[in-house]
């Protein structure tokens, strides 16, 4: 099982039908599993990832 290393939560939004219907909807958020070299799993958002791999030169 995967370790949830994010804290970010999903965007909640808005919907507004033509016949003026309020309705809320859950963006999701983009996850990825990772694997370190000790073959753990972790679940990271691509956003995150992108940004660990840009600061820290990590090969994943």
């Amino acid at each position: 099982m995967a370790i949830n290393i994010t804290n970010r939560k999903p965007n909640v939004k808005n919907l507004r039908s033509h016949a003026n219907n309020k309705t809320k909807k859950k963006q999701g958020l983009n996850l990825v599993v990772v694997r370190d070299v000790n073959g753990k799993r972790y679940r990271i958002t691509a956003k995150d990832l992108r940004t660990l791999k840009r600061d820290q030169n990590i090969a994943a």
